[in-house]
């Protein structure tokens, strides 16, 4: 096999189209079409179904796709690192933000990285914290933000920030950001909540089992816009980090105070894979990401979040 037939592959499993793979591939559909039977006829084995709405790829395809795009991604990187402009860090870098973090981060960091490092391909995928370790686990990115997560062999793993959970309600129930809400208090109405399972749900489970304190669940979601939408909508209150919510009680569509008796905090670190060198562009990519993390906490842009450092020096007097 080589890279035509892997891009071939790729592209047709992605579009779920022949024609459509060519024109982006740039090829007429018969040679994308070869290359495709050329690849199955080495591997033994069909590599798409033939459908009326398209190619839909076979099981083996689809793995075949699967580890086909990352070995087109590491050639990608790999050209970009021997081949750079001079005194130019290069490449391309994939990094994970947690959900509630994009608002905040997504766009400086890109703005930054564009006017320093204008030959770096930055890629962002957003999702929840077990997401996006799987994702770097299974390589598909070079560094994530992560939360209450311990170091493992596979991860090196940087503290970051620890932020304070909030207690979420419609602005009716006139909630306060000076007035700290204990679990028990929120636990006395329906709750809106991350699915089981979700880090969010085990932190709030693990408060409530040493608090021993009962929660009528109405609703698990394992998205935070839904849990803010029915929180809205009036069918119960929620817990969640700070930041998720920072806009929303700005601008007076939710209320919010600090969760309390217990204090519950969640701990957000940088992930990094231990294997392999890291590339130069990764490394530009990290430093920024902390920078920018650092600016907003500074700024007092993030809700009851203290830096690794500070929070530790706190601890210790």
């Amino acid at each position: 096999m080589d890279v035509r037939q892997l891009r071939a592959l790729v592209t047709v499993a992605e579009v779920g189209s022949v024609t459509r793979a060519a024109e982006l591939l740039h090829l007429v559909q018969p040679a994308v079409t070869r290359q495709i039977r050329t690849l199955e006829e080495e591997l033994g084995v069909p590599l798409f179904e033939r459908t009326r709405q398209g190619m839909r790829p076979t099981e083996a395809g689809a793995i075949m796709a699967d580890r086909a795009r990352r070995a087109l991604n590491e050639l990608e990187r790999a050209r970009a690192e021997v081949q750079p402009a001079p005194g130019a860090v290069t490449g391309v870098v994939t990094v994970g933000l947690l959900e509630s973090t994009t608002d905040l981060l997504a766009e400086p960091l890109v703005s930054a990285l564009a006017r320093d490092h204008p030959g770096i391909e930055l890629r962002l995928m957003t999702a929840y914290s077990g997401h996006l370790q799987q994702w770097l686990d299974d390589g598909d990115l070079d560094l994530t933000l992560l939360y209450n997560l311990a170091d493992t062999p596979s991860l090196n793993l940087r503290p970051l920030v620890r932020e304070r959970l909030w207690v979420v309600a419609p602005p009716s129930a006139g909630l306060r950001r000076d007035q700290p809400v204990p679990l028990a208090r929120a636990a006395a109405h329906p709750l809106v909540m991350p699915a089981a399972g979700h880090a969010l749900r085990s932190l709030i489970d693990g408060a409530a089992g040493r608090a021993a304190v009962e929660m009528d669940i109405a609703v698990q979601t394992n998205s935070m816009r839904v849990q803010k939408q029915l929180v809205r909508a009036g069918h119960g209150w929620t817990i969640l980090p700070g930041l998720g919510i920072a806009e929303d009680v700005a601008d007076g569509t939710l209320g919010a105070a600090p969760l309390c008796e217990p204090d519950v905090w969640r701990s957000i670190v940088l992930g990094m894979s231990r294997a392999g060198r890291t590339p130069p562009a990764v490394e530009a990519v990290a430093r920024e990401l902390l920078c920018q993390i650092t600016s907003a906490v500074d700024q007092e842009r993030w809700p009851s979040a203290q830096l690794h450092t500070r929070a530790a020096s706190t601890d210790d007097t």
